[in-house]
């Protein structure tokens, strides 16, 4: 009796553009808000590291988001996250980054070697026939990359929709197309758009963007796609029997869903608080600091005394805090942001970081730690001042990236690195035991 695991077909794309800027997210929520009203389980997948979008998307189709990314995460880990998704999913979507073929590990480079079509959003705006020839371009810059069909976004009308459907090849449909209106339109700040609990109408603009979508064109299902069963092997349970108390709240929210079922599959009871608003910690063995925007909640954090002492009690008992990016600059002495404005964080490290105009670092890093190797990103507006010597220095993979520093302090651990947990459990299981 054969019992192996069979393929799974799933219709499922991927949604790229010409650039950034032309619309990937706005689209790629309003088809996921579309299919999930038509009573389809949708499941959304991100192209590389982004904490942001996937917030909004999962907001769309009422269901986590993951990441997917060749380096960070490996393409057998990607291959496994698409297969165990086509098991319960009607449709999947995987929203792109940048332009189609920016980057080391671009988009295209992410959906040929997940064998997923390529679905092009392209700005139709001030566009007729070029529209066409931009398309045509994207579809045939490199040989054998399966490609859907086209999504045009801002339309001036269904006769605009017509013109552009005219003008493409008979091999490349107009999936959908979405009309141009303000009222859909996501606003952001200086790290992307905004999160989704801070739209307050996020509900209204999805739906608007989803019945947009069906006016101007007809909104196609994806073809679906095969995927195959992965090897993989056990997560060890190497957090059994351990709570990790996980900050979480408006100033702390960049975290990755993979993370947190990475330290449920090692055993782990995960339990959430926040530091702008909570006075004590929960009972735990541990404490994850993830990344965020505490430079939007300065004084919130600064006056919140009752959690600098009780994190203060935490790491004097010897227990466990692992942090990243704004739960590291949470752990500095002082925060200035970007209006001269400085408060005190908890001080449980010798620094102060102020917030600059312009990204101080951005990319992937390496970091080899006690249990070997563990990928992640760095992406930040802050300056770290510090006397401190740090423990070790990540890797970075692009050539203007700069290594980041990683810090320890007794059982504290801390740097601006965004981590991946499932690339090595054991060493995520480090920052805890």
């Amino acid at each position: 009796m054969n019992t192996s695991p069979s393929v799974r077909h799933c219709p499922a794309m991927l949604i790229s553009a010409p650039a950034s800027g032309q619309g990937k997210t706005t689209i790629t929520a309003a088809l996921a808000a579309y299919y999930r009203s038509q009573n389809r389980k949708v499941s959304v997948f991100k192209t590389g590291p982004d904490f942001i979008d996937p917030q909004i998307l999962a907001h769309a189709s009422g269901r986590p988001v993951y990441q997917l990314d060749l380096w960070m995460m490996g393409e057998a880990h990607c291959r496994d996250l698409l297969y165990r998704a086509a098991a319960e999913a009607d449709v999947i979507l995987i929203e792109g980054v940048m332009g189609l073929y920016d980057g080391d590990s671009s988009s295209a480079d992410l959906a040929q070697a997940l064998s997923v079509p390529v679905a092009a959003v392209i700005d139709a705006q001030g566009m007729a026939q070029t529209f066409a020839a931009v398309a045509y371009g994207l579809a045939h810059y490199r040989p054998h990359l399966r490609f859907s069909g086209v999504i045009a976004n801002k339309v001036g009308s269904p006769g605009h929709a017509g013109l552009l459907q005219e003008a493409l090849p008979e091999d490349m449909p107009l999936l959908a197309a979405l009309s141009k209106d303000a009222d859909i339109a996501l606003p952001s700040r200086h790290l992307g758009l905004l999160q989704a609990d801070e739209i307050g109408d996020l509900d209204r603009r999805l739906a608007r963007a989803a019945k947009l979508l069906t006016e101007s064109a007809p909104c196609r299902l994806p073809e679906p796609v095969a995927f195959a069963p992965v090897a993989t092997t056990p997560t060890p349970r190497l957090l059994a029997g351990k709570r990790i108390g996980i900050a979480r709240d408006s100033a702390f929210s960049f975290i990755y869903q993979a993370n947190l079922d990475c330290l449920q599959a090692m055993g782990a009871e995960l339990c959430f608080f926040s530091p702008l608003t909570d006075t004590e910690l929960p009972e735990v063995d541990s404490l994850y600091l993830p990344g965020g925007y505490p430079e939007l909640h300065l004084m919130a954090l600064a006056d919140n005394r009752a959690m600098k002492q009780a994190l203060h009690d935490h790491h004097r008992a010897g227990k466990p805090i692992y942090a990243e990016c704004g739960g590291f600059l949470y752990l500095l002495e002082t925060l200035t942001d970007k209006q001269g404005q400085s408060a005190a964080m908890t001080g449980l490290l010798p620094g102060r970081a102020t917030m600059q105009n312009r990204l101080v670092n951005l990319g992937m890093h390496s970091l080899q730690l006690e249990h070997g190797e563990i990928r992640g990103h760095s992406f930040h507006h802050s300056l770290l001042e510090t006397d401190k010597e740090a423990s070790t220095v990540s890797i970075p993979q692009r050539n203007r990236s700069q290594g980041e520093q990683f810090f320890r302090v007794g059982s504290l651990q801390a740097s601006y690195l965004h981590t991946y947990f499932p690339f090595n459990p054991q060493q995520a299981a480090g920052f805890f035991q």
